[in-house]
């Protein structure tokens, strides 16, 4: 096996560029297997019991059936067969037990999905900016919302609330030594002792996701893609342009950052001469976020010890200003307030300040801001716990904890910052219209109001059931913030909604499955029908197309959460009561709708807190659990951590990178070409890999795509990235590119290039099943593959084949400048010629 690694890395930086026909090697052709979601075995991708491992490590790594390992020297051998193997990535999302911790960053995975679903733009370099910024500041808010719910309930429910009122503390034994009574006075029985003591449960919070931040920052986004100066190269030379061989995406300019000379934000920015179709995903620091991260966990760390800090020396601040309190003491209290709210000003200036060229490898790492802003935060984290904990005569905790309004303030400014979202992505938007793009260029603000009303769910439905347990009688205390009753009050009418929209899609889908009926028996002439099976059959085409109908939907529900959640807060706000008690003396059917959803809502909550927690204990002991969520994370974590960095990490800057030096080393070892091959998901890490490539290697690399989101889901709700643009000039460059799709498939789809661009991307749909009946051939029904096993199909043996026969020694094969003619095909459409 080393030996095979040695071989497969022969073509490292420093190896000459053989020559077309040198060694005999330069006919040797690869065929590179990435598979999709929920990951597969080396043996199923190779159809091989028998494989080794010729590079790479136990999270993902390429394989090879054992007869091909030493493949490089027999080259003679693979005349007219390429050499096969498997790039293995599903560890990256789905490994051992601690990956269900990563349940609990579900909001700041999808702030950060909102971060890359902006539209395409034309000279908008400072609204594309904003963009970026708004949604950063969304993700800040979600930080401090988090923990602001976990000090709601260690701070407020338990230590000022619970253990301040006797007929709580006796209920739970356990608070007995931070009751003034049941404790006799004890030293930890002063309000302020009892903040300070239990603020350790929120600071542990943040200190568990700024491990788990560091953890996988180191794992991820150290991992440092090839650089195009000095990597491996096909011996071709550059393209002309930025050095780099890659034109930045759309007319996005560069500004000044920090002292760094120019770094562009967000890969934006125009530059003369460039070509605007090419996306950013092409640029060499695009899949190395490594110092991005780096500088937003220092201010999200920074943020959370600031919010535990603001949450303990409040409300003995506010004691202090009391009149005949030590001068001294309110003299410290303003002081105290006056740095959290400075080391406030300068977290919001750092997140605000991305940092982050994405035209080169930007190995720096602004060190000193790392490491001082967080210890920063801590040092006035320990004065704010000894501040509150110093002895206050007379102090005393009644009703709810100072500062619960904290909640309607964050709930505020988040659902301005969608608002200010929403109106400069319709800018963007309009700037260059597209009209495949999700929800008219609102699929950002959307996603991102999703992720604040999940991390309102998530933060307020701890704090109702750590309520509901601690006040069994429901009269000892008065439980959270009269905010978080309203929203879960809102819930169950957002649930109607919900359900009136399944109920539409539903009657939709039943409508459509009827009239596929007709179109079903017609593709099969002169076989005898069977009703079962066209049902069947059309009812899964039917359910197919509800994925085309997700934006609506989502649009649907963000607009009524943004609604009901303004009603929760003026509701709150102008009435400082619950729903039940605010509607008490209005009509009898108010004041009963009011108390059936506050009820509802709180047992909703609750049983989604249970669903939850018994999930994520699921996840940690059982594997084929953990390979569920992972399957989740395989879609949501493909983009790297631009908006918040306790987001789970991007493993696509693993992967791309791996995929990237292996096409570019062979190339340069063989001088041969090769067929990157990838299923759903896997076909976005391939064509991102093709990306970032040299063009004079990309010329020599064929892309097989079979299920493919690229379009159907990447370029709608991605268009900046994955739209016609980019996705029109990867055609171009590529040495040619098919695609493979089924209607019965709710995942892939055609890619719907714009224009002419020469070669048929697009085969026409395959059959699905293969028979409609029974045959010589196929005497047992044929299953629904819908998006499974497309190399079951013998149009899928066909593109393949045609594809390596593209790979010749000497030059590319010819491609057409205008529509190719057209070859038919096995399942009666027709082929592009490549």
């Amino acid at each position: 096996m080393e030996q095979a690694q040695q071989r497969a890395g022969a073509g490292g930086q420093d190896a000459p560029a053989p020559r077309d026909g040198e060694d005999g090697r330069s006919g040797t052709a690869l065929e590179l297997l990435v598979h999709g979601v929920g990951g597969t075995t080396p043996a199923e991708m190779l159809d091989d019991p028998r494989t080794v491992r010729v590079t790479g490590d136990h999270i993902a790594a390429v394989f090879r059936r054992a007869e091909d390992a030493d493949a490089e020297s027999r080259p003679e051998d693979y005349r007219g067969r390429p050499v096969p193997e498997a790039y293995v990535w599903c560890n990256l999302t789905s490994g051992n037990g601690t990956r269900a911790l990563w349940l609990l960053l579900l909001p700041f995975m999808v702030v950060n999905l909102a971060h890359w679903m902006r539209p395409s733009a034309r000279g908008r370099t400072r609204t594309v900016r904003l963009y970026g910024l708004l949604v950063r500041l969304a993700g800040l808010t979600l930080t401090v919302l988090l923990v602001a719910g976990a000090c709601e309930v260690a701070l407020d429910l338990v230590a000022w609330q619970c253990a301040g009122t006797r007929a709580c503390a006796e209920r739970h034994s356990w608070l007995g030594f931070l009751s003034p009574v049941t404790s006799d006075g004890g030293w930890w029985s002063t309000p302020g002792r009892r903040l300070a003591l239990a603020a350790a449960v929120p600071a542990a919070l943040a200190g568990l996701l700024w491990y788990l931040s560091l953890r996988t920052w180191r794992a991820y986004e150290s991992q440092q893609p090839m650089d195009r100066e000095d990597g491996p190269g096909d011996g071709h030379g550059a393209a002309p342009g930025n050095g780099h061989g890659v034109a930045p995406e759309e007319g996005q300019g560069t500004a000044p950052e920090e002292g760094q000379g120019t770094a562009p934000e967000e890969g934006q920015g125009t530059v003369p001469g460039e070509d605007p179709a090419h996306t950013a995903l092409g640029r060499p620091g695009f899949w190395y976020g490594r110092r991005l991260v780096a500088r937003l966990r220092a201010a999200h760390t920074a943020a959370a010890l600031l919010t535990v800090a603001a949450a303990v020396g409040a409300p003995a601040a506010r004691f202090d200003r009391r009149p005949g309190e030590p001068a001294l003491l309110d003299t410290l209290g303003w002081l105290l307030m006056a740095a959290l709210a400075a080391g406030a000003v300068v977290v919001v200036a750092v997140v605000c300040r991305r940092g982050r060229s994405e035209r080169h490898l930007d190995r720096e790492l602004d060190r000193r801001l790392v490491r001082h802003l967080p210890l920063a935060a801590l040092a006035l984290f320990v004065l704010a716990l000894l501040y509150g904990a110093w002895s206050r005569p007379g102090w005393s905790s009644a009703g709810r904890l100072p500062g619960d309004m904290t909640f309607g303030g964050i709930v505020l400014v988040q659902g301005l910052l969608v608002v200010a979202l929403a109106v400069v992505a319709h800018l963007l938007h309009r700037s260059r219209p597209d009209a495949r793009a999700a929800i008219r260029g609102l699929g950002g603000p959307a996603v991102a109001m999703l992720a604040c009303a999940l991390g309102g769910v998530m933060s307020g439905g701890v704090a109702q059931r750590v309520s509901d347990w601690l006040d069994g009688t429901g009269t000892s205390i008065d439980g959270p913030p009269v905010l978080l009753t309203w929203q879960a009050s809102v819930i169950p009418p957002l649930l109607v909604v919900v359900l009136l929209l399944c109920a539409a899609l539903a009657r939709h889908t039943w409508r459509l499955a009827r009239a596929e009926r007709d179109d079903i028996e017609s593709d099969h002439p002169g076989e005898a029908g069977d009703p079962g099976r066209t049902r069947r059959i059309a009812l899964t085409r039917a359910l197919a197309t509800l994925t085309d109908r997700a934006p609506l939907l989502i649009a649907i529900v963000s607009a009524t959460t943004l609604l009901l959640g303004a009603g929760a807060l003026v509701g709150a706000l102008t009435t400082d009561r619950a729903p039940a008690d605010a509607a008490r003396g209005t009509y009898a059917v108010v004041h009963g709708a009011a108390e059936t959803a506050q009820a509802l809502g709180s047992w909703l909550i609750g049983l989604g807190f249970i669903l939850f927690v018994t999930w994520g204990r699921r996840a940690y002991k059982d594997a084929s659990a953990r390979r569920t969520i992972g399957i989740l994370w395989d879609v949501g974590t493909f983009w790297p951590r631009a908006a918040h960095p306790f987001a789970p990490p991007c493993y696509a800057e693993r992967a791309v990178p791996d995929l990237t030096w292996r096409m570019a080393t062979w190339t340069r070892a063989t001088g041969g070409r090769l067929v990157i091959s990838g299923h759903s998901q896997g076909s976005v890490l391939a064509a991102s890999a093709a990306w970032q490539l040299e063009p004079s290697a990309r010329k020599r690399v064929a892309l097989l795509t079979y299920g493919s989101p690229l379009e159907r889901l990447y370029g709608r709700w991605f268009p900046a990235h994955f739209g016609p643009a980019a996705l029109g000039s990867l055609h171009e460059e590529v040495d040619c590119w098919r695609n493979l799709y089924r209607t019965t498939d709710p995942i892939g789809g055609p890619m719907r290039l714009p224009g002419d661009p020469g070669p048929d991307v697009d085969r026409a749909p395959l059959k699905d099943p293969l028979t409609y009946g029974r045959t010589e051939l196929h005497p047992l029904p044929a299953p629904i593959l819908g998006h499974s096993d497309y190399q079951a199909d013998p149009a899928f043996a066909e593109e393949r084949r045609r594809l390596l026969a593209r790979l010749r020694p000497d030059v590319p094969g010819p491609r057409q400048t205008g529509r190719a003619p057209s070859v038919p095909a096995a399942d009666g459409g027709t082929t592009g010629n490549c």
